[in-house]
C-alpha cells in the first residue's frame, strides 16, 4: 500500500517560503496523481513553478524539484491551494470517470449500520439501497447511467469531489479514495 509518487501537482508556489515563516525557501504545495497524498516540495535554484504544472518527483534525476520535504498537513494548505485543490479534483474525477462508476459497482458496507455509499455527501441509506438493486441488474457504465437509472439521485460526480476535497482538508474516520 506504500506507493510511490511519479509525478505531482503543484496546488501553490511560494517563492519566499510560508508568510510568517522563520524559513524563506521556496516551497511548494503539491498533490500526488496516484495517491493523492498532499505533499511539500523544494523547487531547485532558480526554477519557478506555476500552479496547476505537472512535476517529476519519482526516483533519479528531477529536472525541478530538488527533493520531496515531506507530507503536507492539511492545516498548512493555503487558501489559494485549496482553491486549486478542487479545480484538481474535478478534472481528475472526469478523467478517471470509469475508476469512480467502479466504485458504484463495488463498494461494500464498512459493518451492519454503514455502507461506503453512504459517506457520500448526499448519500444516505435509500440511495446506498437503491444503487446496490441497479447495480445487481447490470453495472453502471457512466455517471449518465446512473443519472437515467435512479431517480432524484445527487450528482455522483459532484458527491464523490466533495468526498475527496473532505478527506484532504478533514479528518475523516473512514477515506474512501485518499490514503
Amino acid at each position: 500500500m506504500n506507493k510511490k509518487e511519479d509525478y505531482a501537482v503543484i496546488l501553490e508556489y511560494l517563492p519566499h517560503g510560508y508568510p510568517l515563516g522563520r524559513n524563506m525557501m521556496p516551497v511548494a504545495q503539491a498533490i500526488g496523481e496516484e495517491t493523492l497524498a498532499l505533499l511539500e516540495l523544494a523547487p531547485r535554484k532558480g526554477v519557478t513553478l506555476s500552479v496547476h504544472e505537472k512535476v517529476y518527483i519519482g526516483e533519479g534525476k528531477r529536472d525541478k524539484i530538488y527533493y520531496i520535504l515531506g507530507r503536507l498537513h492539511r492545516e498548512k494548505l493555503t487558501e489559494g491551494a485549496k482553491q486549486n485543490l478542487m479545480e484538481f479534483i474535478h478534472t481528475l474525477v472526469q478523467q478517471k470517470e470509469a475508476q469512480f462508476v467502479e466504485f458504484f459497482n463495488t463498494a461494500d458496507a464498512l459493518n451492519t449500520r454503514l455502507h461506503q455509499l453512504e459517506l457520500l455527501p448526499g448519500f444516505g441509506k435509500k440511495h446506498a439501497k437503491e444503487i446496490i438493486e441497479q447495480r445487481k441488474i447490470s453495472p453502471f457504465a457512466s455517471f449518465e447511467d446512473m443519472r437515467k437509472r435512479i431517480s432524484k439521485l445527487p450528482d455522483p460526480e459532484k458527491a464523490i469531489e466533495k468526498r475527496i476535497f473532505q478527506e484532504l482538508t478533514i479528518m475523516e474516520r473512514h477515506n474512501l479514495f485518499a490514503h
